[in-house]
């Protein structure tokens, strides 16, 4: 018989010295490692001072019985193995303990090469249950970081994607990285689960992804825009939208309702659709406020950054007109977090630009 380097340590439970002294003689002759506990209460004192491979459990003991110990074992001690042993022939008490977990079921007297091979077979069962639970979990961590490193392709794409547009209008990288650390606390705040935090973090930035499509002699325009010209720049949700949509990636998903619908107003007077309350998708309801708060506390080209009581005083006003007050009441809670990410990722001395649809919008009004 073909046995590991380390023995196996086995615990045998009886309240009959005799029959556990039998026991362990004869187990220890097959190259075990055997200690005796004369009760239920005694073994999981053992129990919880060392590891054991297998246990084997008289059924009927003063005190808690087998059964008892049993339930308790695969509970506390998933990874033993147990073998109830038991003078009663009785198929009711064999199936409820086959049902509990026990690897095996043992009627006295009994021959002891009966008890070496319901050992033997008990410890190849446990050892491929290990076997297959360490595979599990293996390739749990293999999916988990393959996962990972998909998830983050997928963030640097959307990322450099993002950064190439913002290009076109001076948008400052910086605000980008802002607006969706920004998002996902947000996001946290208002209860969403970890992943839909994770994709608007990613998601948030692309908001403005739509404004490739906007001519530059309007997007890039100094002077005040005519109306004709304010119509052109709001087609950037319109346009963002159609970028982001069909596909059936959710953090995709998530981006398109955000290009499409982040200049939307709790009130119904935003665009490109006049969308209301709720029929405004959560998370553009979330950009709309985060970027109108870091555009007010930045410096812009047509003004200087104001401070963040100013923002906050101005953005109040705005609470149930443009903003979802829940999202507001909820993005007041988080200030002190979006203040700190705020003083982390500052525009770099080169990178002051305009965050120009603001700019625009502005100069319309």
């Amino acid at each position: 018989m073909l046995k590991s380097i380390t023995p196996e340590t086995i615990l045998i439970v009886d309240d009959e010295q005799i029959v556990s002294d039998v026991i362990s003689k004869s187990l220890q002759t097959e190259g075990y490692v055997c200690e005796i506990a004369d009760c239920a209460e005694k073994a999981l004192e053992l129990l919880a001072e060392k590891d054991y491979s297998l246990i084997i459990s008289d059924i009927n003991m003063p005190g808690k019985s087998g059964i008892e110990l049993l339930a308790i074992v695969r509970k506390d001690y998933p990874t033993v193995a147990v073998i109830m042993v038991t003078a009663v022939d009785d198929r009711k008490t064999a199936l409820q303990a086959l049902q509990l977990g026990a690897y095996g079921y043992v009627i006295k007297p009994f021959d002891l090469n009966e008890i070496a091979i319901s050992v033997a077979n008990a410890l190849e069962r446990r050892r491929l249950s290990l076997e297959s639970k360490e595979y599990e979990t293996r390739l749990e961590n293999d999916v988990r970081t393959r996962m990972a490193d998909i998830n983050r392709r997928e963030e640097e794409i959307c990322l450099r994607l993002t950064a190439a547009c913002e290009f076109r209008d001076e948008e400052t990288g910086s605000h980008i990285r802002r607006l969706g650390l920004y998002a996902s606390v947000l996001a946290e705040e208002l209860g969403w689960p970890s992943k839909a935090v994770d994709e608007i973090r990613i998601a948030a930035p692309m908001h403005d992804i739509g404004k490739i499509g906007v001519p530059d002699n309007i997007l890039l325009k100094q002077g005040k825009l005519t109306a004709e010209e304010f119509e052109v720049i709001k087609m950037h949700t319109i346009i963002g939208g159609k970028i982001l949509s069909g596909s059936e990636i959710s953090l995709l998903k998530m981006a398109r309702d955000i290009a499409l619908s982040h200049q939307e107003k709790w009130d119904g007077s935003g665009y490109p659709y006049g969308l209301k309350g709720e029929d405004i998708p959560e998370s553009a309801r979330i950009v709309a406020v985060i970027d109108v708060y870091d555009a007010l506390v930045h410096k812009r080209v047509y003004r200087p950054a104001l401070s963040e009581g100013e923002a906050i005083q101005i953005m109040s006003q705005d609470k149930g007109t443009h903003f979802d007050p829940r999202v507001f009441d909820a993005f007041l809670r988080v200030l002190p977090k979006l203040r700190q990410i705020r003083m982390e990722v500052k525009d770099e001395a080169h990178d002051d630009g305009s965050h120009f649809l603001h700019s625009l919008a502005q100069k319309c009004l």
